[in-house]
């Protein structure tokens, strides 16, 4: 299975809450609902990597992260999360997520590896979670979903210095197949900051969701 997550990867991330890299062609994309977006052209696949930062204003970071981390809760809260498991293979850990594509796409799945850390810098507290595909994971494919081998994404959050999170996310995805440009571009310009305004609530509402388990 993925090697470990090195030390310096983690570093990398929360590095950009405080400033983005963007040299070496990332260019403005999109600024919507308090999200502002980078992207970088990617020649070898024709595709786009992408940097957010925003901020979820009413949620603490620590909160932020246990949403993002729980698995059954994101099927109640992400309705593009059509299943989410994890399962252990040789004592490590691979999660299988299923994400609904609009007819007539196929579904894509993921077998991805994460690791979450909590950091102390300089004072600041941290939490960093970063994940990537696993294709040598043993995970079968199922008939009709389009299973995706190149995805990694790392997230930073910290305290916004009020009652919110700051919040740095590097991802890029590969879906394989022939997406129209419209859908690409939709994905990114609406349907990140609608993401991160849907964990918003899902932070909101997730103490009484742990009541009630």
């Amino acid at each position: 299975m993925s090697a470990p997550f090195r030390d310096e990867e983690f570093e990398s991330a929360w590095r950009e809450l405080d400033e983005p890299r963007l040299e070496g062609g990332w260019q403005l994309f999109t600024e919507a609902m308090g999200v502002t977006i980078y992207r970088r052209y990617d020649e070898e696949t024709g595709l786009y990597e992408y940097k957010v930062l925003g901020v979820l204003t009413s949620c603490a970071p620590a909160r932020c992260a246990d949403v993002y981390m729980d698995l059954e809760y994101r099927t109640g809260w992400d309705k593009y999360a059509k299943e989410l498991c994890e399962k252990d293979f040789s004592g490590r850990s691979a999660i299988y997520w299923e994400v609904k594509y609009p007819f007539p796409l196929s579904n894509r799945d993921y077998v991805y590896v994460r690791e979450r850390r909590e950091l102390e810098v300089d004072g600041r507290k941290i939490w960093v979670i970063l994940a990537r595909s696993s294709p040598e994971t043993p995970w079968d494919e199922k008939k009709g979903v389009v299973r995706v081998k190149d995805y990694r994404q790392s997230v930073a959050m910290e305290s916004d210095g009020a009652c919110g999170t700051k919040v740095f996310m590097n991802y890029f995805d590969n879906p394989g197949g022939l997406i129209p440009s419209w859908l690409v571009n939709w994905a990114a310009q609406t349907g990140v900051p609608a993401f991160l305004t849907d964990m918003q609530k899902a932070c909101d509402a997730y103490g009484d969701y742990q009541l009630r388990k």
